[in-house]
């Protein structure tokens, strides 16, 4: 790495101040910091209150998405291969049957490597469109404003591509990462000022500006010509045992089903969870009352049942290794920008967005999933959760000292 820091002091002086490129020094300082620690010390006293910061608290994010991103990109090659095998299909088409052929692992879904790499030619080219675009915007941004290039977006474009299905159209996810990064953060101050989150902010964005691409049941298998519903869009139409009688509830909390690439396994999403929290990152306030309100509410809704909807079949258990629900709890509802940071307000907002889920889902049996707009509508509502829980506490203390 000696080349790489002789290079980058070389050139460093001219993106300082009064430099020919100071207008870029943004882009070469999120490059420096990304390879090696700050050279820049405080002068003067400081308070530390513990060891992370920002760019240790987005590594362990960043970390704790890994199990997710090896699940994408599996499942997605477990899906395609297994779906080929019963048409008949004999390759893929265009550069990715190229690349299978060149790399010899053929089709067979019984064989994991096989699966990883024709999975990874899905999810890869979308990952590198969403952060070549999403960081261009980030240093225009940064380089009008004139402030450096905070490690957010690097989280926002892994969670991002995640919830895609592998069939969506590169440009659409170009689209996506734009609407998600300039109108969901950018135009209320960059990363720490937005109240939505980016990555949900776009997936929203897509789902109703282009939903032919984003949902459906030809999207979630990389076959052409291959359709299949995702295990919620089956039980709105034909109850539970439209998935029963071809997957286990273990089946579903392993992952090997149609979906969003990097949504499908609770188990990834489990292993995120015990990470962010040995890290100290994600609210376990947040995660546990979120399953307890959708627990609570789709118990409810079962007992009930329903003559006309298929959707009350489903129990409560179900609802929480289907859809994108574990990956939001894990990774969208905890966000630290854009939850709520109040003790109690944790509580009530994870109990909110839990509750809103179950409503969508259940109640509203045209849209099956509802993990999205439940966290966004959280959101929306994280700081007037707090602000009230304040305002308690500042009452009680002066009712107290009265």
């Amino acid at each position: 790495m000696r080349p790489l820091r002789y290079l980058l002091d070389r050139v460093g002086p001219h993106f300082e101040k009064g430099g020919r490129l100071e207008k870029l020094y943004p882009v070469y300082e999120v490059i420096d910091t990304f390879f090696y620690t700050p050279g820049d010390v405080t002068p003067d006293p400081c308070h530390v209150r513990d060891a992370i910061d920002f760019k240790r608290m987005m590594s362990a994010v960043l970390v704790a998405l890994v199990p997710c991103v090896v699940m994408a990109m599996y499942n997605t090659g477990l899906q395609a291969n297994t779906a080929m095998v019963s048409m008949g299909i004999a390759e893929v088409p265009g550069w990715r049957g190229a690349v299978l052929g060149w790399t010899g692992v053929g089709y067979d879904p019984g064989s994991v490597l096989a699966d990883l790499i024709h999975g990874a030619l899905y999810f890869i080219p979308i990952y590198v469109v969403c952060m070549v675009v999403g960081i261009l915007w980030e240093m225009l941004f940064a380089s009008v404003r004139g402030h450096t290039i905070n490690e957010g977006f690097f989280v926002t474009g892994l969670l991002f591509p995640l919830t895609l299905p592998a069939t969506i159209p590169l440009w659409q996810v170009a689209v996506g990462i734009s609407f998600g990064v300039v109108l969901g953060k950018e135009v209320f101050g960059g990363t720490g000022r937005n109240f939505l989150n980016p990555a949900l902010t776009a997936r929203a964005f897509l789902f109703f500006a282009y939903p032919a691409q984003i949902s459906g049941n030809a999207v979630w298998t990389a076959v052409d010509g291959f359709s299949g519903a995702t295990p919620l869009g089956a039980v709105a139409t034909g109850g539970m045992k439209a998935v029963t009688g071809q997957l286990s509830w273990f089946e579903a909390f392993l992952g090997t089903m149609q979906g969003s690439m990097g949504e499908t396994s609770a188990l990834a999403c489990l292993l995120g969870a015990v990470m962010l929290l040995v890290f100290g990152v994600a609210s376990w306030r947040i995660m546990v009352s979120m399953v307890l309100g959708a627990l609570a509410l789709a118990g409810l809704l079962y007992g009930l049942g329903s003559l006309t909807n298929p959707m009350f079949e489903m129990p409560p258990h179900w609802h929480l290794v289907l859809g994108g629900f574990a990956f939001g709890l894990v990774f969208m509802a905890t966000d630290p920008v854009t939850a709520a940071m109040t003790d109690l307000g944790q509580w009530i907002y994870g109990l909110l967005i839990g509750m809103i889920v179950i409503l969508v889902r259940v109640v509203n049996p045209a849209f099956p999933e509802g993990t999205m707009l439940a966290i966004l509508f959280g959101n929306t509502f994280a700081p007037l959760i707090d602000y009230y829980v304040v305002a308690a506490n500042i009452r009680r203390r002066a009712l107290r000292h009265a």
